[in-house]
Order: structure tokens, then C-alpha cells, then sequence
């Protein structure tokens, strides 16, 4: 059985693109509505689990510098 999430994924991928998009600014915006502790709660979720991934080994680390010089290259071909 799919999940809400999923449905709304599957019939969110249907619509045109300029409603698409309206949809995500309205879902970004709604998140605005958070207060600043379930704003902070979430992010540990985040971290924990990113953490855990790289703990599995299920992701690797990368440098800051290696990190920093991708953004810079993609930002001058802009």
C-alpha cells in the first residue's frame, strides 16, 4: 500500500510545472510557520540521521576544501 507521502508525490509529478512549482513555494513557505524548536528538532533529526548513514557507511566524508572548490567551479559556470 503506497504511503500519503507517496500519493502526493505520484499526483504532484502529474500536474503542469508552473503548478508544480507554486505547489513547492506554498509547501517552503508553510515551513516558515515552524516555530524555532521544531525548527531546531528537526535539523538534530537531520544530523542524527546523516550522522548514522556515515557511521553505516553508508556515505563517505569529503573535505571542506574539496566541498568548497566544487561550489566555486559550479558557481563560475553560472
Amino acid at each position: 500500500m503506497l504511503t500519503e507521502l507517496m500519493k502526493c508525490e505520484q499526483q504532484a509529478k502529474k500536474m503542469p510545472l508552473q503548478e508544480r512549482a507554486l505547489l513547492i513555494r506554498h509547501l517552503i513557505e508553510g515551513l516558515d510557520d515552524l516555530d524555532e524548536q521544531n525548527l531546531q528538532h528537526l535539523w538534530m533529526q537531520e544530523a542524527s540521521r546523516r550522522f548514522q548513514e556515515f557511521k553505516d557507511g553508508k556515505i563517505t566524508a569529503r573535505s571542506s576544501r574539496d566541498v568548497f572548490r566544487e561550489v566555486r567551479k559550479k558557481i563560475k559556470t553560472i
